[in-house]
C-alpha cells in the first residue's frame, strides 16, 4: 500500500499554491493524498488566486494555477471525507495547508478538525503546515495538558511586515481582503504567547526556545516544515506567529 498523506481543508478560501502543489509534487512521488473537509463538501480555493488580487497581480504562479485545474480533476479532492470520518492512524502523514480570505475561519474554528489532528498528532507521524494551517495546531489542545499541542515547540513564520504590506498596498481597493479577522497580526502574537486558549475565543499557544527549526520553502510566501518527534529527534514544525490573523 502506497503511503497516504492527509491534507484537510475549507469549504473555499484555501490557497492555491499551498495545496496544488504540494498535492503535486506527493502525487508524483506514488503518495496517495487524501483530502477532507468539514461535512465532505467538494472545496474551492480562493478565487482571487486564480484570477490574480489586484489588477491581476499578486496571484498564484501559472504552474501553481495549472496544477490546480488538474486537482480539481483529481476524485480524491472531488470527494473528501469529512473531520470526524477520518481514521487519523490511516494517514502517514498529516498536511494543514493555508489561506487568508474569510472561508479560512471555518477551518480555524473547526472543533471536528481539533479533535482530528490532536488524535494524529498523538501518533508521533510526520506533519507539516503552512501559514493559517499553524493556527489550527495552536488552537489544538492537548487532553493531557490542556495546553496547544505546539506548546514548548519552536516554530517559524511568515514575518509579520509581509502581512502588513499585503494589507496596506490593498486596503483602498480590497478592504480587509488580507486579514482572516479584524484584530490586529500583534494582538495575535501576543495571545500566541498565553498558557492557553480557555479564556480567549480565538485561541491562545505558548511557544518557547526547545527544539531546532529547519525550514524548507515551497514555491510559496510561506515556510513548510515537517515534523518528526521520534526518540532523539527534535520537533519541527511550520508556524505563522503572525498568520493567525490578518
Amino acid at each position: 500500500m502506497p503511503p497516504r498523506v492527509l491534507i484537510p481543508l475549507p469549504d473555499r478560501d484555501f490557497d492555491v499554491t499551498e495545496v496544488a502543489v504540494p498535492w503535486k509534487i506527493l502525487s508524483r512521488a506514488g503518495v496517495e493524498v487524501v483530502f477532507a473537509t468539514e461535512r465532505g463538501a467538494t472545496p474551492a480555493c480562493d478565487p482571487l488566486l486564480l484570477s490574480g488580487v489586484i489588477f491581476g497581480q499578486l496571484g498564484a504562479e501559472p504552474e501553481a494555477k495549472a496544477f490546480y485545474g488538474e486537482l480539481e480533476r483529481d476524485g480524491a479532492f472531488q470527494r473528501p471525507l469529512a473531520y470526524a470520518d477520518v481514521d487519523p492512524a490511516s494517514a502517514h502523514g498529516l498536511l494543514l495547508p493555508g489561506g487568508h480570505a474569510k472561508g479560512m475561519r471555518q477551518y480555524v474554528e473547526s472543533t471536528a478538525l481539533f479533535d482530528l489532528v490532536r488524535a494524529y498528532v498523538g501518533l508521533e507521524r510526520p506533519l507539516a503546515a503552512i501559514c493559517h494551517g499553524v493556527v489550527v495546531l495552536a488552537r489544538t489542545l492537548d487532553a493531557t495538558t490542556g495546553k496547544s499541542v505546539l506548546h514548548d515547540r519552536r516554530t517559524t513564520c511568515l514575518p509579520k511586515y509581509m502581512e502588513r504590506i499585503a494589507y496596506l498596498s490593498t486596503a483602498w481597493k480590497l478592504g480587509d481582503y488580507y486579514r482572516t479577522y479584524p484584530w490586529s497580526t500583534s494582538r495575535t502574537r501576543s495571545v500566541a504567547r498565553s498558557r492557553d486558549r480557555s479564556s480567549s475565543p480565538e485561541g491562545r499557544c505558548t511557544s518557547s526556545r526547545r527544539g531546532a527549526t529547519r525550514a524548507m520553502r515551497p514555491p510559496s510566501s510561506c515556510t513548510t516544515t515537517t515534523t518528526s518527534r521520534g526518540a532523539g529527534q527534535a520537533t519541527r514544525t511550520c508556524s505563522a506567529r503572525s498568520c493567525c490573523a490578518r
